[in-house]
């Protein structure tokens, strides 16, 4: 069965400050590199997933078919830029591959995250897809394999508007899969200006918990609150699934896109990049 695996390496949340800045950083130099992506969308969630890698993600990157792996799901695949700056930090993707292969035909760092990369469990990008795939893993490791591991997926605000995600949450709660942690990026802007509910994460809250899941709000971008909600969404003693709702900022850590519309899915010209990488603390 191989061993348990740990979190990346148990850092401090001061090192994960400084991983999520290199994570903005990365998804800043690869989508301007490849000159396509949705780096202010990879921004947005850079703090979740520096806490989460950094110190709760049970995963041995040596070994991805570990039985024993957490799962990372995506399913807003088209923060790739994020992942991929992820998988850049814990050493299994190289700098030279992030910047000179991202969106490149032929290359396996794709525009959305595909399983040809061992460290994907699931194609994703169409949104909604995401969180019933995780609905998935989960059942198998419930009642088939019977493991101790957790399904983190992270999704995006403008999903929240698909069926298929309540849905979800409604086969979640009624196969009581502790082992599901839904991690809401609710950055307030989808592809076209804001979404149907922007910040109001109560509307949220509400609906997440009319379908039968534990609900925690916090602040997407302060380490404390995201760290100690993943401790309480990975307690598996209360036989629900877990939606934690994140207020962030689309763009955050650069000043002239942090919440201004327009800039989805849109690399930053060279000039510019160079100034979000200068403001974000340098390369």
């Amino acid at each position: 069965m191989g061993s348990t695996p740990q979190s990346l390496t148990g850092i401090d949340l001061a090192a994960a400050a400084e991983l999520a800045a290199q994570l903005r950083v990365d998804s800043v130099r690869s989508s301007t590199s490849a000159g396509s992506g949705h780096p202010t969308s990879s921004m947005s969630a850079a703090d979740l997933l520096a806490v989460l890698v950094g110190r709760h993600l049970r995963y041995d990157w040596d070994n991805p078919g570990n039985p024993g792996n957490d799962h990372l799901i995506f399913s807003k695949g088209h923060a790739s830029p994020l992942l991929y700056s992820v998988y850049k930090a814990v050493g299994v993707v190289s700098d030279d591959e992030l910047m000179t292969q991202y969106r490149r035909f032929g290359a396996r760092l794709e525009g959305h995250p595909t399983p040809v990369l061992p460290w994907v469990d699931v194609a994703t990008g169409s949104l909604g897809q995401g969180l019933p795939d995780g609905v998935g893993v989960g059942l198998a490791g419930k009642y088939l394999d019977r493991l101790p591991y957790h399904v983190w997926v992270l999704c995006g605000d403008s999903e929240m508007a698909e069926g298929s995600i309540w849905e979800a949450l409604d086969k979640a709660s009624f196969y009581e899969l502790s082992n599901l942690i839904a991690i809401v990026d609710v950055n307030r802007l989808g592809q076209r200006g804001p979404t149907e509910w922007e910040w109001d994460l109560d509307r949220y809250a509400s609906r997440a918990a009319a379908f039968g899941a534990r609900v925690l709000e916090i602040d997407g971008h302060n380490l404390e609150e995201i760290d100690q909600a993943f401790t309480t969404a990975a307690d598996r003693a209360v036989p629900q699934p877990t939606v934690i709702l994140a207020r962030t900022i689309k763009g955050r850590g650069f000043s002239e896109v942090e919440d201004h519309e327009g800039w989805h899915g849109k690399p930053f010209p060279p000039d510019m990049a160079e100034r979000a990488v200068a403001e974000l603390g340098g390369e």
